[in-house]
């Protein structure tokens, strides 16, 4: 199934209250952890430590950062739908974010996005969706949570 193509406010509007679709899946590798781990200065063991994780942890491996998890949100929001005839997108606001589960290395994560709604904000378009990252073989979510995007559309 094609991606839906958004380039107006209008268009983005139709989309109300339906769940637009759901991103490839991912898999978190140890490498892209370490990466996170360095750009974020966040070293904790129970991501990077794998001898230890797997002694200690109550996830039996590391784990990726809850945050790296969330900053793939714009990766797979591109995945999910084509946003187009925008001057720019600024991420806004994330509500009500809970982490429901760890999401140990070599997982594959995918996201599911809901349009909650969409307003219009003196010709910005405010897109208010609803995320899920779920995780391969698991019925609790990574994360659920709220997320609010600006789209500045070329009218």
């Amino acid at each position: 199934m094609s991606k839906p193509v958004i380039r107006s406010f209008a268009e983005f509007q139709q989309y109300e209250g339906t769940e637009l679709g759901v991103s490839d899946w991912h898999t978190i590798t140890q490498e892209q952890i370490n990466l996170f781990a360095d750009a974020t200065l966040d070293h904790q063991w129970i991501h990077l430590d794998s001898e230890r994780a797997k002694a200690e942890s109550p996830f039996g491996n590391t784990i990726a950062h809850g945050y790296l998890t969330v900053a793939l949100l714009p990766h797979f929001w591109a995945q999910v739908v084509s946003v187009e005839n925008i001057k720019m997108q600024v991420n806004y606001e994330i509500e009500s974010l809970r982490f429901g589960q760890a999401v140990p290395v070599n997982s594959r994560v995918r996201l599911r996005v809901k349009v909650l709604s969409v307003k219009n904000l003196r010709g910005i378009a405010k897109a208010q969706l609803e995320v899920s990252m779920e995780v391969e073989g698991e019925k609790k979510p990574a994360y659920t949570g709220v997320i609010t995007f600006l789209y500045h559309f070329n009218e």
